[in-house]
């Protein structure tokens, strides 16, 4: 499995060649240096989700040059409410 690594202008600019890396291995699409998302084939997506295959950190993990990107996952605070189910109808 190849790693293909586009910036977003890069993408932007020619999305045919994400789709054509995308069949070799997962395109990791970077915002200002850092991966943000990941275009991969649907079969591959499938394939992933049967086998309970790589975790997407794990691929990000991958990325050649991405030693020390620090990711961190802000908390969003959700409050839970009783719900009134009689009352919908």
């Amino acid at each position: 499995m190849t790693i293909h690594t586009f910036s977003s202008r890069e993408f932007t600019r020619d999305v045919g060649a994400a789709k054509r890396a995308a069949a070799s291995g997962p395109v990791f699409i970077t915002d200002r240096g850092k991966p943000r998302y990941v275009l991969q084939t649907i079969e591959d997506y499938y394939a992933q989700q049967a086998e309970g295959g790589q975790s997407l950190l794990a691929l990000m993990d991958a990325i050649p040059g991405g030693e020390g990107v620090d990711f961190e996952v802000p908390r969003v605070p959700v409050a839970a409410r009783p719900v009134d189910f009689d009352a919908a109808q």
